[in-house]
């Protein structure tokens, strides 16, 4: 199959509508969180970025102390 082949067969290409109905029911179902929601989703969000951040530190630390 040379190049032209390859780009009339691109170009024909069409996408089926099944595939945007899937993806338009998925965002009308979507929703804007209220203020509550967002606020919990942010501290849990906060607080694994600390923790991981903390677990890095403390590995940090002892790879400090180790070679010693």
């Amino acid at each position: 199959m040379d190049y032209k082949e390859k780009f009339k067969e691109a170009k024909s290409f069409k996408v089926e509508e099944e595939f945007f109905k899937k993806y338009w029911r998925v965002l009308k179902l979507a929703r804007t969180p209220t203020r509550d929601e967002f606020s919990k989703i942010a501290i849990v969000a906060a607080t694994g970025i600390l923790l991981i951040g903390l677990v890095g530190f403390i590995i940090y630390e002892i790879m400090l102390v180790l070679p010693k």
